[in-house]
């Protein structure tokens, strides 16, 4: 047999196996299409989960894109109406000229694939849009792709029974979110957003000509992908020229844009609403509170300012905006990006301790049980305080002692020795129920455990909890959750919550006088100065807070519409050198808290004082201070009390803060005492209307040392003054014998 022969032999052979095969799809199609082997349009679209999820800003804007899937690249379902109708039509002409007119299959693209194979021509594809939508429902389904007779029937009877069931408006929308364009890139939204950084409805033509050829080879080499999108463009008609569609396909086949994340302006706020809780991929974007423009602007003022504190070691740093009256957070920066030394930590949430951020709790709390006054006087002296360890021995961040100082003067000039003082009234675990109730939920030890350091805030908190409890100062007492996600797809203004819907952890008037310290610059200038970076043009309360050996710098403060929080330090924990919370974190709060009364216009007035405080002139004896008009609780001021300001108050002289006494066991019980003495004499004018109080129970006047009859177990002694408020108390315990519940005892 002669080649030529043989040839013909194989040609007749080929063409009866087509004619067998197109004589098996005219018989397939003759029968009815089963509706039942492939899903409904609406279970393809609802099922659509992208791979690069979007955080929208309060007013729409993308504010981050995270990926959540490494596999693929692919954006959020598109609608044909949201695709320009140039690049539809070109990817039609290019994949399916008959799509319109065929049920699925294209009798005469086989017709002509089959003839070309005999003839020996390049192959073309056959597959219709309808069937390469089948194959890739399949893929999603997680069925391997074949190339077989079997596989190609399976696929054309798919492809059938969708025509029978979805409309062409249907496949093509579903085949333009599904089919591959480049690489990972899956998805017209994301061909057009990833490789062109527009919307579908926005590409130019020659960006739609390559986009229409990339589905039939999505990895070819660039110069394949210009001459057919040139080819497709004169098959057109088009008058793109060959410039346009080299620059189109050159931004088509960059692999770096294919990679690359467009917009990254929230990357820990994404983690924590997308990744952080294990959440399965959102279908959509996220629209969050967030201002964009703000979250910007916080960033690079953050920044700016870190560069100019890394000569002290200073590599990290985090802000946090909310609006007072909605909660809604406006900025979230958890750390300054690539630039930071541990660039995934969130510096919003991560717990550090708190330094001289918790101090105005302290006050706020002693104020409202009657403790303490605005006007009381503290003893800023040298302090030992027994401890566990030791002696605790707390000292001012400038190494030196006032004297007697009010209230307002220690709050705020941020001195410490009176806060262990205020602390030794209240007791660490009243404080800690406090500070629960405001939201930090990371103090879970006892008062024990943090013992006189807790006025100081060595107990750890996050930026997020102090941002939360300072809003609570702003809003009078009351709380409400942050808000971090917009409910129900649309932003609501800040005036359309109000405050008092909240929960109250603490009293509007003793939060009213807290604001109005923190809000005091005489009161804060022996410390800072008049014009720190504490100082605004509008009415603001802020304070500031440094952590043991300068590890962590705070500043966290809030003016009538907004609260601003920021930290400063380091994410490894390390010392920073020589920086204070005027030098590291409060430039930044300054900064951003005078941008947010630039954009909210007219300044705010100063806050309204509520009902239950009043204005009281004081004179303060031997010129400790200036006389002044100072706020109180009502009741509490001078002339209603008859509250005399002693140059220094009384203090209990014995037993001291933490003493443990044993008892003897050959000693008769009755016989046992201890003595409860103050540091003045028994006619002491300071002493005068005072009395002993032990576990809560009056015991006896306190003008004379009392012996007390021992009983075993913990007690807490407080020496209570004429007008009913706490003037010193101490924690001590009596071990031996049988412990019976404290009581008290003549």
């Amino acid at each position: 047999m002669t080649l030529r022969a043989a040839r013909s032999l194989v040609r007749s052979g080929l063409a009866c196996a087509a004619l067998a095969f197109l004589g098996t799809y005219a018989a397939f199609s003759c029968g009815r299409p089963d509706a039942a082997t492939v899903p409904t349009y609406d279970e393809v679209r609802s099922s659509h989960r992208p791979s690069d999820v979007q955080l929208l800003d309060r007013h729409g804007a993308v504010a981050h894109e995270l990926r959540t899937d490494p596999r693929r690249r692919s954006l959020a379902w598109m609608t044909l109406d949201e695709i320009s109708p140039l690049l539809r039509d070109a990817i039609v002409f290019a994949e399916d000229r008959r799509f319109a007119r065929h049920g699925g299959v294209d009798a005469l693209a086989l017709a002509g694939a089959l003839r070309d194979r005999l003839a020996g021509r390049p192959l073309r594809g056959a597959s219709t849009i309808t069937m390469q939508l089948a194959t890739l429902l399949d893929e999603r389904a997680g069925l391997p792709r074949r190339r077989s007779l079997a596989a190609k029937l399976r696929q054309m009877r798919r492809a059938r029974a969708l025509e029978a069931t979805w409309s062409k408006h249907q496949i093509l929308e579903a085949y333009l979110n599904l089919v591959s364009f480049r690489g990972e890139v899956r998805g017209i939204g994301a061909a057009a957003g990833v490789l062109f950084a527009k919307r579908p409805h926005g590409l130019s033509q020659a960006e739609a000509l390559v986009l229409a050829v990339l589905p039939r080879a999505p990895n070819a080499p660039g110069e394949r992908v210009a001459a057919r999108a040139a080819q497709l463009a004169r098959r057109l008609g088009s008058s793109v020229d060959a410039a346009q569609i080299a620059r189109a396909t050159g931004a088509a086949v960059d692999t770096d844009r294919a990679a690359a994340i467009r917009v990254a302006s929230a990357p820990h706020l994404a983690a924590r609403l997308l990744r952080d809780h294990g959440e399965a991929p959102h279908a959509g974007p996220v629209r969050t509170t967030i201002d964009v423009g703000l979250q910007r602007a916080a960033t690079r003022i953050l920044e700016e300012h870190l560069r100019e504190l890394r000569s002290r070691n200073v590599h990290d740093g985090a802000v946090l905006v909310v609006d007072n009256a909605s909660g809604d957070v406006l900025a979230y920066v958890g750390g300054r990006g690539a630039r930071a030394s541990a660039r995934h930590v969130d510096g919003v949430r991560a717990r550090r301790q708190a330094g001289s951020t918790l101090k105005p709790f302290l006050y706020a709390t002693a104020l409202e049980r009657r403790l303490l006054t605005a006007a009381s006087l503290l003893e800023d002296a040298p302090l030992a305080v027994p401890v566990a360890g030791g002696l605790y021995q707390p000292s001012n961040y400038d190494d030196a002692f006032r004297g007697v100082v009010s209230l307002r003067s220690a709050l705020a000039s941020s001195l410490n020795v009176p806060a262990v003082r205020a602390l030794g009234l209240l007791s660490p675990d009243a404080f800690l129920a406090k500070l629960r109730a405001l939201g930090f939920a990371g103090l879970s030890r006892s008062g024990d455990f943090y013992g006189p350091s807790l006025a100081l805030g060595s107990a750890g908190v996050s930026l997020e909890e102090l941002v939360a409890a300072y809003r609570t100062l702003a809003n009078g007492g009351r709380a409400t959750p942050l808000r971090y996600v917009v409910d129900g797809g649309a932003s609501r203004a800040a005036t359309e919550v109000h405050p008092a819907s909240g929960v109250r952890v603490l009293g509007e008037e003793a939060a009213f006088i807290v604001a109005d310290v923190l809000a005091d610059r005489d009161g804060r200038s022996a410390t800072f100065g008049l014009e720190s970076a504490l100082a605004t043009r509008t009415w603001s309360a802020v304070k500031t807070g440094t952590s043991k050996e300068m590890r962590d710098n705070w500043c966290v403060g809030f003016s009538r519409r907004f609260t601003v929080g920021v930290w400063v330090g380091n994410s490894s924990g390390e010392p920073m050198h020589d920086v204070s919370g005027v030098s590291g974190a409060a430039p930044v709060w300054r900064e951003l808290t005078a941008l947010l009364a630039e954009d909210a216009g007219a300044p705010a007035p100063t806050p309204e004082p509520p009902a239950g405080v009043v204005r009281a002139r004081v004179d303060f004896p031997g010129g400790v201070e200036a006389p002044r008009d100072e706020w109180f609780l009502r009741g509490t001021e001078p002339g209603a009390a008859g509250y005399a300001f002693a140059a220094r108050p009384p203090r209990i002289r014995a037993p001291r803060r933490g003493t443990i006494l044993a008892l003897d066991p050959d000693v008769p019980a009755d016989l046992q005492r201890i003595a409860f003495e103050t540091d003045v004499a028994r006619d002491g004018s300071r002493a005068a209307g005072t009395r002993w109080q032990l576990d809560g129970r009056d015991l006896a006047p306190a003008d004379a040392p009392f012996l007390w009859r021992a009983r075993a177990g913990r007690h807490r002694l407080v020496l209570v003054g004429a007008d009913g408020r706490a003037l010193d108390a101490v924690d001590f315990e009596v071990r031996g014998g049988r412990a019976v519940a404290a009581r008290t005892s003549s």
